[in-house]
């Protein structure tokens, strides 16, 4: 068992900043990527601000997310062409989730996890030469003022 380190710590290693998340994982023989797909709260609970300036509270994260788990399951490429990828790995890390598994506060954000395996070759060659670099995920909302 490796060391566990604080979100913080991985996202200051990988040298990205707070808001773009990183694909953490890729496993070439079984074309397995895996990263933060969204982070709603940082490991200290702060609201995280994401690039358009929203916010997104991490309960709505987890509805959102157990609605396209359950209704679609795909990856797709830059938000244009579908049917890339398949969902291999998913889960929400709540306050809740992450006491019952026994992580300290502090460690992880409030945060999806996901793994895709990729399937178009396309696709995969852009994965393992860096040019897809992060997930980004795609949905509609209503803004309320904060």
């Amino acid at each position: 068992m490796g060391i566990a380190k604080t979100f913080g710590a991985l996202m200051a290693k990988s040298q990205q900043p707070a808001h773009r998340f990183a694909v953490i994982k890729s496993d070439d023989d079984k074309r397995l990527v895996f990263g933060f797909g969204s982070v709603a709260a940082r490991a200290d609970g702060g609201a995280v601000v994401d690039w358009q300036d929203d916010v997104l509270d991490i309960e709505e994260l987890e509805r959102a997310v157990y609605e396209y788990v359950v209704s679609f399951g795909t990856a797709g490429e830059m938000h244009e062409r579908g049917g890339v990828g398949r969902l291999v790995e998913s889960v929400v890390f709540t306050k809740e989730k992450t006491a019952a598994m026994g992580i300290p506060d502090g460690i992880l954000p409030g945060a999806w996890w996901i793994g895709f395996r990729i399937t178009d070759d396309w696709v995969w060659k852009k994965v393992k030469s860096g040019e897809y670099s992060m997930f980004s995920i795609e949905g509609t909302g209503k803004r309320d003022k904060i």
